[in-house]
């Protein structure tokens, strides 16, 4: 066994001694010694991916193919190897004739199954995404595979499912490039497309269509959606039109058995759509020709988990790799979707303003009183007399009303007094927030909470004042005090202890927080978002963009306004987000998102990563790491707990690029995280590029 570099990790026992020459002139033919393994006759070697997830082995591992594995140890397979002394699994990446490697190879001990879950083309998937987050590729082969059944393995393959027709496509006709964008999937040319899709759309048939019409022309589709309940309604629409045998959807949800089922069904080609949450954007379709995310804002396209792909950014380097289309599609438009648009990677797929004007519902922002909202007992009154109108409105029409109510437990920070603008640092742009503490008898002034530099002297950049307070923690609404405000009427929730799928149209109230909001059979009549403070008011570098697209998503769920459909939004109407919702126009708001952090330096104009660990930790990574000409270090600053001697005990460092030189900081950061593991340092550290959570 050896490294496919150049020097060994360790020293290998040492070979077997030769047998005594013969004597000149009797010579005899070479015999193996009784129970000695021969090398495969063809290709001996194999490159072998080991299951260790060290930053300094992320490389193959040269070993011998023993003569019995010859025909079972196939690319692609799942194989068991002698590793320092212990049997850890891997993978056989390939098979060549020669090693670089100067001494004995140690053989395969076993091969753990032949089949090729592992193929060149997945591979080179993963490859990429471990650069791309200054990963290893062990921790992406864990997302990307699920564990083996082997009873499931062992039965045998169903039958490819045939073609379906192709799908009527005239939906599309009302965006723009809407039906060139399909035109171009049918015929196997590449396109990337961001669709905005207009309030009311059944975009789960749209978005079947889309794959159909892959699947028509002997491509594969991979659809990923946030959660099961999207996840429920694509799936049923695309076996409407693929049929049901033509259709797999990949949840983490299911059994071990189940899973695995279903992914090796996609492996062997039998299925050639694929629908599934995030761990469905690793599938391993066969020749793909469309690659849809929906939604990309939501959070749970982010893999929790090391190096944390975002599913948008896998499916664009997927789409890339294989000459495929891309459609990121959704209600809102984040400012990652917008690069795209301006770059002219991708191209727009969105309605006329006469269509939007047709499908949307009637917008009023109404201000909020802030000193309100600290009091408790005055919940009930904040709700506005045109909230109450439109409520009533609804259910005088015999149709629900949807009541957003945002969720509690957001990080409180400062913002002015007089305006309520965020604060933020004059160095970094940072959010600022009160360290807590004293210096001298006095508090400590506020702080940056990327930099960590103290603001002594804040002044609002919006109106001038010099004053601070504390952004108020939204209190959580309950469904019994929103009930007294409408006596008679049924209240429905939906939020973290049960999300509702969808509600008859029937008059009710229905109660949600964020991303729980069911779907009404005919629509809402009304919808009351309320406590928009609370939402804009949060310490996040995309606090303005979340909360328009999860009152987008609320929205859209109305009945339009020429069907009496009516939208009520909590927050002032000057606001540049509460105006892209009134105008219905999220691409305005993405662009003005991201012509903002091109001039402060966010992400996803630069390039960022974000190193937490201990003190020590952290600052033995950034000593050990040599920056791009652009790259800039901000912190590191407190995170968490103190010890009693008052230090941190975790910190965090963040380290910006700008973004042509992105894969230069993955790479410096990656081999300084090898360099960490190499000298056995005990101490974790966690390293994010481009982390959705800056503060």
């Amino acid at each position: 066994m050896t490294s496919s570099e150049s020097t060994p990790l360790w020293d290998l026992p040492e070979p077997p001694r030769s047998a005594p020459e013969p004597k000149a002139g009797k010579k005899k033919p070479p015999r193996s010694r009784k129970g000695q393994q021969q090398p495969a006759p063809e290709r001996p070697v194999a490159k072998v991916v080991v299951d260790i997830p060290l930053a300094h082995l992320d490389r193959t591992f040269d070993y011998q193919v023993p003569d019995k594995l010859h025909e079972t140890a196939v690319p692609g397979c799942r194989v068991r190897v002698r590793f320092a002394g212990q049997l850890v699994d891997g993978y056989l990446v390939e098979r060549t004739d020669t090693t670089e490697y100067e001494r004995k190879l140690a053989y395969l001990e076993r091969v753990t199954s032949s089949e090729p879950v592992l193929p060149p083309s997945l591979h080179a998937v993963c490859r990429a995404v471990a650069d791309r987050y200054a990963g290893t590729l062990s921790d992406v082969l864990r997302l990307a595979l699920p564990p083996r059944h082997a009873k499931v393995e062992g039965e045998p393959p169903a039958k490819p499912a045939p073609p379906p027709s192709a799908p009527d496509i005239s939906a599309w006709s009302r965006y723009q490039r809407g039906e060139a964008f399909l035109e171009a999937v049918a015929e196997g040319r590449p396109a990337n497309a961001v669709w905005q899709a207009l309030p009311g759309e059944d975009w789960p048939q749209r978005l079947a269509e889309a794959a159909a019409t892959a699947a028509a022309n002997g491509r594969g589709a991979v659809l990923v959606v946030p959660d099961h309940r999207d996840l429920t309604r694509v799936h049923n629409a695309c076996i409407d039109l693929v049929g049901e045998q033509g259709v797999a959807a990949l949840i983490a949800g299911l059994g071990p058995a189940e899973r695995y089922r279903r992914w090796l069904a996609v492996l062997r080609g039998t299925v050639r759509v694929v629908v599934g949450t995030r761990a469905a954007m690793f599938a391993p379709v066969a020749d793909p020709g469309l690659f849809v995310v929906w939604d990309d804002g939501d959070d749970l396209h982010l893999d929790p988990h090391a190096p944390y792909p975002h599913v948008r950014d896998v499916l664009m380097d997927r789409a890339h790799a294989t000459k495929s289309s891309l459609l990121v599609g959704g209600f809102a438009r984040t400012a990652e979707a917008q690069l795209l648009v301006e770059s002219g990677w991708a191209q727009q797929v969105q309605a006329g303003r006469a269509e939007l004007r047709a499908a949307a519902p009637r917008v009023t922002p109404v201000g909020e009183d802030f000193d309100v909202a600290r009091d408790e007992a005055a919940r009930v009154a904040r709700l506005p007399a045109v909230a109450f109108e439109a409520a009533r409105q609804a259910f005088a029409a015999g149709l629900p009303a949807l009541v957003q109510v945002p969720r509690r437990g957001y990080v409180p920070g400062l913002a002015c007094g007089q305006c309520r603008t965020p604060a933020h640092c004059r160095r970094c742009a940072g959010p600022l927030a009160l360290p807590g503490g004293s210096v001298d008898g006095a508090p400590k002034p506020p702080a940056c909470r990327w930099c960590g530099v103290p603001e002594t002297a804040f002044r609002c950049p919006a109106c001038g004042s010099v004053r601070l307070r504390a952004v108020v923690v939204g209190a959580k609404r309950t469904a019994e005090e929103l009930g007294r405000a409408f006596p008679g009427v049924p209240v429905r929730t939906s939020g973290a202890a049960e999300v509702l799928a969808e509600v008859p149209g029937r008059p009710a109230l229905v109660v949600c927080t964020p991303g729980a909001e069911p779907v009404a059979e005919g629509g809402y009549g009304a919808a009351l978002l309320l406590d928009g403070w609370a939402l804009l008011g949060r310490q996040d570098l995309r606090a303005a963009e979340e909360t328009l697209r999860r009152w987008m998503a609320a929205a859209a769920l109305v009945r339009p306004s020429s069907a009496g459909g009516r939208v009520v939004v909590g927050a002032e109407a000057g606001l540049a987000v509460v105006q892209a919702l009134v105008r219905w126009d999220p691409g305005w708001h993405a662009s003005q998102e991201l012509e903002q952090r091109r001039e402060l330096g966010f992400p996803p104009a630069m390039r960022m990563a974000s190193v937490e660990g201990s003190p020590s930790a952290v600052a033995t990574v950034l000593d050990d790491l040599p920056l791009p000409d652009t790259g800039e270090i901000l912190g590191p600053v407190p995170l968490g707990d103190f010890d009693d001697e008052g230090n941190a005990e975790r910190e965090r460092a963040l380290v910006r690029v700008s973004r042509p030189e992105g894969r230069a900081l993955a790479t410096v950061i990656r081999d300084a995280v090898a360099r960490r593991d190499a000298r056995k340092a005990t101490e974790p550290v966690r390293v994010q590029l481009d982390p959705l959570d800056l503060i």
